[in-house]
Protein backbone atom coordinates (compact mmCIF):
# COMPACT_ATOMS: atom_id res chain seq x y z
CA UNK A 1 0.00 0.00 0.00
CA UNK A 2 1.73 3.37 -0.80
CA UNK A 3 0.37 6.82 0.29
CA UNK A 4 -2.34 7.46 -2.28
CA UNK A 5 -3.79 3.85 -0.94
CA UNK A 6 -3.67 5.14 2.30
CA UNK A 7 -5.69 8.49 1.71
CA UNK A 8 -7.98 5.93 0.28
CA UNK A 9 -8.07 4.17 2.96
CA UNK A 10 -8.62 6.66 5.38
CA UNK A 11 -11.83 7.91 3.67
CA UNK A 12 -13.52 4.45 3.60
CA UNK A 13 -12.87 4.34 7.61
CA UNK A 14 -14.36 7.61 7.54
CA UNK A 15 -17.31 6.35 5.97
CA UNK A 16 -17.56 3.32 8.55
CA UNK A 17 -15.83 0.49 7.12
CA UNK A 18 -14.32 -1.93 9.61
CA UNK A 19 -10.16 -1.39 9.55
CA UNK A 20 -9.92 -5.16 9.03
CA UNK A 21 -11.82 -4.37 5.42
CA UNK A 22 -9.95 -1.53 4.47
CA UNK A 23 -6.12 -2.59 4.83
CA UNK A 24 -4.23 -5.88 5.68
CA UNK A 25 -3.60 -5.40 9.38
CA UNK A 26 -0.70 -7.87 9.47
CA UNK A 27 1.13 -5.69 7.44
CA UNK A 28 3.68 -2.67 8.34
CA UNK A 29 3.61 -1.36 5.06
CA UNK A 30 -0.26 -0.98 5.48
CA UNK A 31 -0.38 0.75 8.43
CA UNK A 32 2.80 3.30 7.65
CA UNK A 33 0.86 4.20 4.10
CA UNK A 34 -1.97 4.96 6.12
CA UNK A 35 -0.50 6.64 8.61
CA UNK A 36 1.13 9.16 6.09
CA UNK A 37 -2.26 8.90 3.87
CA UNK A 38 -4.41 10.39 6.28
CA UNK A 39 -2.92 13.46 6.80
CA UNK A 40 -1.38 13.88 3.11
CA UNK A 41 -5.48 13.54 1.90
CA UNK A 42 -5.77 17.47 1.96
CA UNK A 43 -4.63 17.50 5.31
CA UNK A 44 -2.70 20.53 5.47
CA UNK A 45 -5.27 23.47 4.90
CA UNK A 46 -5.96 26.89 6.51
CA UNK A 47 -8.03 27.36 9.77
CA UNK A 48 -11.42 27.93 8.33
CA UNK A 49 -11.48 25.40 5.62
CA UNK A 50 -12.15 21.31 6.13
CA UNK A 51 -10.69 18.63 4.93
CA UNK A 52 -12.27 16.69 2.41
CA UNK A 53 -12.52 13.37 4.86
CA UNK A 54 -14.17 15.45 7.82
CA UNK A 55 -16.78 16.58 5.09
CA UNK A 56 -17.86 12.79 5.10
CA UNK A 57 -19.93 11.82 7.83
CA UNK A 58 -17.63 9.68 9.49
CA UNK A 59 -15.37 12.44 10.05
CA UNK A 60 -18.16 14.44 11.14
CA UNK A 61 -18.96 11.92 13.80
CA UNK A 62 -14.67 12.22 14.54
CA UNK A 63 -15.10 16.21 15.30
CA UNK A 64 -18.42 15.37 17.62
CA UNK A 65 -16.83 12.45 19.35
CA UNK A 66 -13.16 14.11 20.05
CA UNK A 67 -15.37 17.26 21.52
CA UNK A 68 -17.73 15.07 23.50
CA UNK A 69 -16.99 12.14 26.14
CA UNK A 70 -18.50 9.33 24.34
CA UNK A 71 -16.04 6.54 23.17
CA UNK A 72 -14.35 6.26 19.55
CA UNK A 73 -14.99 3.31 17.71
CA UNK A 74 -12.02 1.15 16.12
CA UNK A 75 -12.20 2.97 12.12
CA UNK A 76 -12.77 6.79 14.06
CA UNK A 77 -10.06 5.90 16.57
CA UNK A 78 -7.35 4.72 13.92
CA UNK A 79 -7.95 8.27 12.11
CA UNK A 80 -7.54 9.86 15.42
CA UNK A 81 -4.43 8.58 16.20
CA UNK A 82 -2.77 9.57 12.76
CA UNK A 83 -4.58 13.29 12.99
CA UNK A 84 -2.27 16.14 11.99
CA UNK A 85 -3.38 17.05 15.28
CA UNK A 86 -1.26 16.44 18.20
CA UNK A 87 -3.98 16.90 20.98
CA UNK A 88 -6.22 14.94 19.30
CA UNK A 89 -3.78 12.45 18.25
CA UNK A 90 -2.84 12.54 22.42
CA UNK A 91 -6.57 11.94 23.12
CA UNK A 92 -7.14 9.23 20.88
CA UNK A 93 -4.15 7.20 22.89
CA UNK A 94 -6.34 7.18 25.99
CA UNK A 95 -8.71 4.93 24.22
CA UNK A 96 -6.22 2.47 22.45
CA UNK A 97 -6.51 -0.42 24.69
CA UNK A 98 -10.27 -0.37 24.16
CA UNK A 99 -9.75 -1.26 20.74
CA UNK A 100 -6.31 -3.87 20.23
CA UNK A 101 -6.08 -3.50 16.52
CA UNK A 102 -4.67 0.20 16.45
CA UNK A 103 -1.98 -1.22 19.16
CA UNK A 104 0.42 -1.07 15.50
CA UNK A 105 -0.47 3.07 15.09
CA UNK A 106 0.54 3.64 19.10
CA UNK A 107 3.88 2.08 17.98
CA UNK A 108 4.07 4.39 15.00
CA UNK A 109 3.25 6.84 17.88
CA UNK A 110 6.01 5.79 19.95
CA UNK A 111 8.34 8.12 17.37
CA UNK A 112 5.59 10.78 17.23
CA UNK A 113 7.34 14.41 16.63
CA UNK A 114 5.29 15.74 19.34
CA UNK A 115 6.33 15.14 23.07
CA UNK A 116 3.58 14.62 24.90
CA UNK A 117 1.84 11.88 22.29
CA UNK A 118 5.61 10.51 21.99
CA UNK A 119 5.55 9.92 25.76
CA UNK A 120 2.08 8.50 26.15
CA UNK A 121 2.28 6.06 23.00
CA UNK A 122 5.62 4.96 24.99
CA UNK A 123 3.43 4.27 28.11
CA UNK A 124 0.58 2.44 26.29
CA UNK A 125 2.75 0.32 24.81
CA UNK A 126 4.66 -1.03 27.57
CA UNK A 127 1.39 -1.27 29.93
CA UNK A 128 -0.24 -3.40 26.78
CA UNK A 129 2.81 -5.46 25.44
CA UNK A 130 3.21 -9.07 25.50
CA UNK A 131 5.07 -11.81 23.87
CA UNK A 132 2.23 -11.96 21.32
CA UNK A 133 2.34 -8.84 20.44
CA UNK A 134 5.72 -8.18 20.68
CA UNK A 135 6.54 -11.24 18.14
CA UNK A 136 3.52 -9.54 15.69
CA UNK A 137 4.62 -5.94 16.38
CA UNK A 138 8.30 -6.57 15.81
CA UNK A 139 8.21 -5.46 11.85
CA UNK A 140 6.63 -2.54 12.38
CA UNK A 141 9.01 -1.71 15.03
CA UNK A 142 12.24 -2.32 13.83
CA UNK A 143 11.08 -0.35 10.16
CA UNK A 144 9.80 2.67 12.77
CA UNK A 145 13.33 1.78 14.85
CA UNK A 146 15.22 3.54 11.82
CA UNK A 147 13.49 7.10 12.66
CA UNK A 148 14.55 9.53 14.63
CA UNK A 149 13.30 8.77 18.42
CA UNK A 150 12.46 5.19 16.83
CA UNK A 151 14.56 2.82 19.10
CA UNK A 152 12.03 2.93 22.27
CA UNK A 153 9.80 0.46 20.87
CA UNK A 154 12.25 -1.97 19.33
CA UNK A 155 14.39 -1.57 22.97
CA UNK A 156 10.95 -2.81 24.50
CA UNK A 157 9.94 -5.55 22.41
CA UNK A 158 13.73 -6.96 22.32
CA UNK A 159 13.83 -6.85 25.77
CA UNK A 160 9.96 -9.03 25.92
CA UNK A 161 11.00 -11.78 23.23
CA UNK A 162 14.53 -12.26 25.43
CA UNK A 163 12.21 -12.66 28.40
CA UNK A 164 9.97 -15.72 26.18
CA UNK A 165 10.61 -19.02 25.37
CA UNK A 166 12.40 -19.89 22.09
CA UNK A 167 8.60 -21.09 20.88
CA UNK A 168 7.71 -17.13 20.21
CA UNK A 169 11.10 -16.36 18.14
CA UNK A 170 9.97 -19.28 15.38
CA UNK A 171 8.08 -17.02 13.02
CA UNK A 172 10.36 -14.24 13.06
CA UNK A 173 13.36 -16.82 12.23
CA UNK A 174 11.27 -17.38 9.35
CA UNK A 175 9.98 -14.03 8.51
CA UNK A 176 10.44 -12.58 4.87
CA UNK A 177 12.07 -9.60 5.76
CA UNK A 178 15.79 -10.28 6.56
CA UNK A 179 15.74 -7.24 8.96
CA UNK A 180 13.24 -9.23 11.47
CA UNK A 181 15.26 -12.39 10.74
CA UNK A 182 18.78 -11.03 11.95
CA UNK A 183 16.98 -9.11 15.08
CA UNK A 184 15.92 -12.29 15.97
CA UNK A 185 18.48 -14.32 15.73
CA UNK A 186 20.50 -11.81 17.81
CA UNK A 187 18.63 -12.28 20.14
CA UNK A 188 18.58 -16.17 19.98
CA UNK A 189 22.33 -15.92 20.44
CA UNK A 190 22.51 -13.19 22.90
CA UNK A 191 20.41 -15.41 25.10
CA UNK A 192 21.37 -19.06 23.89
CA UNK A 193 17.75 -19.92 22.61
CA UNK A 194 19.57 -22.06 19.98
CA UNK A 195 21.78 -25.24 20.41
CA UNK A 196 25.59 -25.04 18.70
CA UNK A 197 23.96 -27.63 15.99
CA UNK A 198 20.87 -25.46 15.12
CA UNK A 199 22.81 -22.46 14.63
CA UNK A 200 24.98 -24.52 12.07
CA UNK A 201 22.25 -25.53 10.16
CA UNK A 202 20.94 -22.09 10.04
CA UNK A 203 24.70 -20.63 9.10
CA UNK A 204 24.55 -23.28 6.03
CA UNK A 205 21.20 -22.59 4.66
CA UNK A 206 19.61 -19.04 5.36
CA UNK A 207 19.60 -16.57 2.50
CA UNK A 208 20.80 -13.41 4.39
CA UNK A 209 24.89 -13.44 4.68
CA UNK A 210 24.74 -11.21 8.15
CA UNK A 211 22.35 -14.29 9.72
CA UNK A 212 24.80 -16.80 8.29
CA UNK A 213 27.78 -15.18 9.72
CA UNK A 214 25.86 -14.64 12.89
CA UNK A 215 25.47 -17.84 13.23
CA UNK A 216 28.07 -19.15 11.95
CA UNK A 217 30.51 -17.73 14.88
CA UNK A 218 27.78 -18.28 17.83
CA UNK A 219 27.64 -21.93 16.88
CA UNK A 220 31.70 -22.25 17.12
CA UNK A 221 31.86 -20.18 20.04
CA UNK A 222 29.24 -21.91 22.16
CA UNK A 223 29.81 -25.56 21.17
CA UNK A 224 31.72 -27.99 23.21
CA UNK A 225 34.69 -29.54 22.73
CA UNK A 226 33.43 -32.70 22.14
CA UNK A 227 30.75 -31.99 19.69
CA UNK A 228 32.85 -30.19 17.49
CA UNK A 229 31.44 -32.77 14.85
CA UNK A 230 28.26 -31.89 14.77
CA UNK A 231 28.82 -28.57 14.36
CA UNK A 232 31.37 -28.57 12.03
CA UNK A 233 29.81 -31.09 9.23
CA UNK A 234 26.78 -28.48 8.35
CA UNK A 235 29.36 -25.24 8.27
CA UNK A 236 31.73 -27.37 5.89
CA UNK A 237 28.97 -28.27 3.35
CA UNK A 238 27.19 -24.88 3.33
CA UNK A 239 27.04 -23.03 -0.01
CA UNK A 240 28.05 -20.27 1.67
CA UNK A 241 31.58 -19.18 1.29
CA UNK A 242 31.66 -17.69 4.86
CA UNK A 243 30.33 -20.17 6.49
CA UNK A 244 32.27 -22.65 5.48
CA UNK A 245 35.65 -20.69 5.96
CA UNK A 246 34.52 -20.56 9.56
CA UNK A 247 34.27 -24.30 9.60
CA UNK A 248 37.28 -25.07 7.70
CA UNK A 249 39.12 -22.63 9.89
CA UNK A 250 37.87 -24.60 13.11
CA UNK A 251 39.34 -27.82 12.09
CA UNK A 252 42.70 -26.46 13.64
CA UNK A 253 40.73 -26.08 16.61
CA UNK A 254 39.01 -29.42 16.97
CA UNK A 255 42.16 -31.16 16.07
CA UNK A 256 41.64 -32.23 12.40
CA UNK A 257 43.41 -30.02 10.45
CA UNK A 258 44.03 -32.94 7.81
CA UNK A 259 40.00 -32.58 6.71
CA UNK A 260 41.58 -28.50 6.03
CA UNK A 261 43.31 -30.21 2.62
CA UNK A 262 40.66 -31.37 0.63
CA UNK A 263 39.28 -27.20 1.12
CA UNK A 264 42.68 -26.25 -0.92
CA UNK A 265 40.83 -26.72 -4.10
CA UNK A 266 37.52 -25.32 -2.66
CA UNK A 267 36.03 -23.20 -5.39
CA UNK A 268 35.70 -19.93 -2.74
CA UNK A 269 39.30 -17.81 -2.84
CA UNK A 270 38.29 -17.13 1.32
CA UNK A 271 37.61 -20.96 1.55
CA UNK A 272 40.97 -21.64 0.29
CA UNK A 273 42.58 -19.11 2.30
CA UNK A 274 41.30 -20.25 5.08
CA UNK A 275 42.15 -24.27 4.45
CA UNK A 276 46.15 -22.83 3.55
CA UNK A 277 46.07 -21.61 7.08
CA UNK A 278 45.13 -24.49 8.67
CA UNK A 279 46.94 -27.13 6.84
CA UNK A 280 50.45 -24.38 7.26
CA UNK A 281 49.92 -24.87 11.17
CA UNK A 282 49.41 -28.15 11.22
CA UNK A 283 53.10 -28.47 9.39
CA UNK A 284 52.19 -29.13 5.79
CA UNK A 285 53.01 -27.49 2.82
CA UNK A 286 50.37 -25.85 0.31
CA UNK A 287 52.48 -24.84 -2.40
CA UNK A 288 53.40 -28.45 -2.88
CA UNK A 289 50.12 -29.71 -2.58
CA UNK A 290 49.00 -27.63 -5.61
CA UNK A 291 51.98 -27.98 -7.28
CA UNK A 292 51.33 -31.60 -7.43
CA UNK A 293 48.12 -31.57 -8.92
CA UNK A 294 48.87 -29.32 -11.57
CA UNK A 295 51.83 -31.23 -12.49
CA UNK A 296 50.24 -33.57 -15.22
CA UNK A 297 48.80 -30.78 -18.00
CA UNK A 298 47.10 -33.84 -19.63
CA UNK A 299 45.00 -34.73 -16.40
CA UNK A 300 41.23 -34.76 -16.77
CA UNK A 301 40.90 -34.61 -13.01
CA UNK A 302 43.27 -31.13 -12.39
CA UNK A 303 40.61 -29.28 -10.06
CA UNK A 304 40.30 -25.69 -11.42
CA UNK A 305 40.44 -24.63 -8.01
CA UNK A 306 43.97 -25.62 -8.08
CA UNK A 307 45.19 -24.03 -10.69
CA UNK A 308 44.30 -21.34 -9.11
CA UNK A 309 45.37 -21.54 -5.92
CA UNK A 310 49.11 -22.38 -6.92
CA UNK A 311 49.33 -19.20 -8.32
CA UNK A 312 47.68 -17.62 -4.75
CA UNK A 313 50.31 -19.19 -2.73
CA UNK A 314 52.99 -19.77 -5.48
CA UNK A 315 55.86 -18.12 -6.93
CA UNK A 316 56.68 -16.87 -10.20
CA UNK A 317 58.59 -19.89 -11.47
CA UNK A 318 55.35 -21.89 -10.81
CA UNK A 319 54.37 -20.26 -14.20
CA UNK A 320 55.80 -22.83 -15.63
CA UNK A 321 53.55 -25.63 -14.96
CA UNK A 322 50.88 -22.74 -15.58
CA UNK A 323 51.62 -22.24 -19.12
CA UNK A 324 50.79 -26.04 -20.07
CA UNK A 325 47.56 -25.90 -18.24
CA UNK A 326 46.38 -23.17 -20.70
CA UNK A 327 45.85 -26.00 -23.57
CA UNK A 328 44.06 -28.56 -20.68
CA UNK A 329 41.06 -30.28 -22.42
CA UNK A 330 38.25 -28.75 -19.40
CA UNK A 331 37.57 -25.23 -20.41
CA UNK A 332 37.69 -24.03 -16.62
CA UNK A 333 41.17 -25.19 -15.78
CA UNK A 334 42.47 -23.04 -18.75
CA UNK A 335 40.76 -19.95 -17.33
CA UNK A 336 41.69 -20.25 -14.27
CA UNK A 337 45.88 -21.13 -15.86
CA UNK A 338 45.20 -17.85 -17.32
CA UNK A 339 44.21 -16.19 -14.59
CA UNK A 340 47.16 -17.70 -12.42
CA UNK A 341 49.32 -16.24 -14.79
CA UNK A 342 47.90 -12.61 -14.22
CA UNK A 343 47.85 -13.20 -10.55
CA UNK A 344 51.53 -13.95 -10.86
CA UNK A 345 52.83 -11.13 -13.27
CA UNK A 346 53.69 -13.63 -15.77
CA UNK A 347 52.02 -12.16 -19.72
CA UNK A 348 53.59 -13.63 -22.41
CA UNK A 349 51.75 -11.64 -25.45
CA UNK A 350 52.15 -13.56 -28.17
CA UNK A 351 51.33 -16.93 -26.07
CA UNK A 352 48.60 -15.49 -24.55
CA UNK A 353 47.23 -14.01 -28.08
CA UNK A 354 47.13 -17.25 -29.39
CA UNK A 355 44.43 -18.03 -26.99
CA UNK A 356 41.61 -15.30 -28.05
CA UNK A 357 40.21 -17.81 -30.76
CA UNK A 358 39.39 -20.03 -27.62
CA UNK A 359 36.14 -21.48 -27.68
CA UNK A 360 35.55 -21.04 -24.24
CA UNK A 361 34.16 -17.33 -23.43
CA UNK A 362 35.26 -17.70 -19.86
CA UNK A 363 39.21 -18.84 -21.17
CA UNK A 364 38.97 -15.81 -23.76
CA UNK A 365 37.32 -13.22 -20.82
CA UNK A 366 40.89 -13.90 -19.17
CA UNK A 367 43.24 -13.94 -21.61
CA UNK A 368 41.23 -10.45 -22.53
CA UNK A 369 42.09 -8.92 -18.94
CA UNK A 370 45.84 -10.43 -18.62
CA UNK A 371 46.28 -8.39 -22.39
CA UNK A 372 44.63 -5.07 -21.94
CA UNK A 373 47.39 -2.94 -20.54
CA UNK A 374 49.56 -4.62 -23.47
CA UNK A 375 46.64 -3.84 -26.27
CA UNK A 376 48.64 -1.84 -28.36
CA UNK A 377 51.17 -4.57 -29.12
CA UNK A 378 48.90 -6.58 -30.76
CA UNK A 379 48.47 -6.64 -34.28
CA UNK A 380 45.50 -4.71 -35.23
CA UNK A 381 44.41 -6.37 -38.49
CA UNK A 382 43.87 -9.93 -36.56
CA UNK A 383 41.79 -8.00 -34.03
CA UNK A 384 39.91 -6.15 -36.23
CA UNK A 385 38.84 -9.66 -38.20
CA UNK A 386 37.63 -10.64 -34.63
CA UNK A 387 34.80 -7.52 -34.69
CA UNK A 388 33.22 -9.55 -38.16
CA UNK A 389 29.08 -10.37 -37.15
CA UNK A 390 30.33 -14.00 -37.98
CA UNK A 391 32.64 -14.61 -35.06
CA UNK A 392 31.33 -15.92 -31.88
CA UNK A 393 30.27 -13.22 -29.28
CA UNK A 394 33.14 -13.66 -26.89
CA UNK A 395 35.33 -13.28 -29.53
CA UNK A 396 33.99 -9.86 -30.91
CA UNK A 397 33.48 -8.55 -27.19
CA UNK A 398 37.17 -9.30 -26.88
CA UNK A 399 38.58 -7.96 -29.66
CA UNK A 400 36.31 -4.86 -29.07
CA UNK A 401 37.53 -4.44 -25.66
CA UNK A 402 41.21 -4.54 -26.87
CA UNK A 403 40.77 -1.94 -29.84
CA UNK A 404 39.00 0.46 -27.50
CA UNK A 405 42.69 0.47 -25.71
CA UNK A 406 43.88 2.17 -28.69
CA UNK A 407 43.58 6.06 -29.39
CA UNK A 408 42.49 7.63 -31.95
CA UNK A 409 40.86 5.78 -35.14
CA UNK A 410 41.58 2.38 -34.42
CA UNK A 411 39.08 2.88 -31.64
CA UNK A 412 36.89 4.67 -33.66
CA UNK A 413 36.91 2.14 -36.65
CA UNK A 414 36.09 -0.72 -34.05
CA UNK A 415 33.01 1.20 -32.78
CA UNK A 416 31.37 1.82 -36.24
CA UNK A 417 31.92 -1.42 -37.09
CA UNK A 418 29.67 -3.10 -34.57
CA UNK A 419 27.12 -0.49 -34.49
CA UNK A 420 24.87 -2.85 -36.68
CA UNK A 421 26.05 -6.06 -34.45
CA UNK A 422 23.68 -8.80 -33.90
CA UNK A 423 23.68 -8.52 -29.96
CA UNK A 424 21.62 -5.69 -28.40
CA UNK A 425 24.57 -4.95 -25.38
CA UNK A 426 27.51 -4.70 -28.00
CA UNK A 427 25.95 -2.32 -30.16
CA UNK A 428 24.93 -0.23 -26.88
CA UNK A 429 28.73 -0.50 -26.01
CA UNK A 430 30.09 0.33 -29.64
CA UNK A 431 27.13 3.38 -29.36
CA UNK A 432 28.58 4.77 -26.12
CA UNK A 433 31.76 4.28 -27.39
CA UNK A 434 31.54 6.61 -30.64
CA UNK A 435 29.26 9.39 -28.77
CA UNK A 436 32.37 9.70 -26.19
CA UNK A 437 34.97 9.64 -29.15
CA UNK A 438 37.51 12.49 -29.10
CA UNK A 439 39.97 13.12 -31.52
CA UNK A 440 44.05 12.36 -30.14
CA UNK A 441 47.29 13.37 -31.22
CA UNK A 442 47.81 10.89 -33.53
CA UNK A 443 44.78 11.46 -35.52
CA UNK A 444 46.21 14.34 -38.58
CA UNK A 445 43.30 17.02 -38.45
CA UNK A 446 41.65 16.69 -41.66
CA UNK A 447 41.62 13.31 -41.85
CA UNK A 448 38.73 12.34 -44.61
CA UNK A 449 38.25 8.92 -42.98
CA UNK A 450 37.36 10.31 -39.87
CA UNK A 451 34.25 12.30 -41.28
CA UNK A 452 33.23 9.08 -43.24
CA UNK A 453 33.05 7.24 -39.97
CA UNK A 454 30.90 9.70 -38.05
CA UNK A 455 28.86 10.22 -40.86
CA UNK A 456 28.08 6.36 -40.19
CA UNK A 457 27.13 7.26 -36.75
CA UNK A 458 25.15 10.52 -37.33
CA UNK A 459 22.02 9.18 -35.77
CA UNK A 460 24.25 9.06 -32.27
CA UNK A 461 24.11 13.04 -32.54
CA UNK A 462 22.28 15.92 -33.00
CA UNK A 463 23.24 18.44 -35.76
CA UNK A 464 25.08 20.48 -33.61
CA UNK A 465 27.14 17.56 -31.70
CA UNK A 466 27.99 16.31 -35.13
CA UNK A 467 29.72 19.18 -36.20
CA UNK A 468 31.11 20.13 -33.28
CA UNK A 469 33.11 16.84 -33.16
CA UNK A 470 33.84 17.02 -36.97
CA UNK A 471 35.37 20.70 -36.02
CA UNK A 472 37.64 19.27 -33.32
CA UNK A 473 38.71 16.94 -35.84
CA UNK A 474 39.78 19.49 -38.02
CA UNK A 475 36.74 19.13 -40.73
CA UNK A 476 34.08 21.01 -42.28
CA UNK A 477 30.89 20.46 -41.75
Amino acid sequence: MDVGSGGAAAGRLAHGAAVGDVLDVEDPEAWLALDQGVRADGWYYPPDVTPRWEQARGGRALTAALRGSEPLGAPLLVLALCHRDGRIRERALTEADRHPVVLPLVVVRCADWVGPVRDRARARLAQDIDEGTAVALAPLALRIGRRHRGAFAVDLIGDVLRRAPRERLLPLFAHTDRAVRRFAYRIAVEERRLSPVELARTAARDEDIVVRNLCAEAALAAVAPDAYEDVLEPLLVARDPRARSVGVTALRRAGRPERAERFLADRSALVRACARYVVRQAGGDPSAWYRERCAEAGDPAVPPAAVIGLAECGERADAELLWPLTAHPVAAVRARAVAGLRALDVTDVPRLAALLDDPAPGVVREVTQALTPSARALDVERLTRGLDPGRPRHVRVSAFRLLSAHDGLVRLRAAVALLDDPDEKVRHWARQSVQRWRPTADVPPGTAEVGELLDRGRHLFSAYVLARRKWEAGLSA
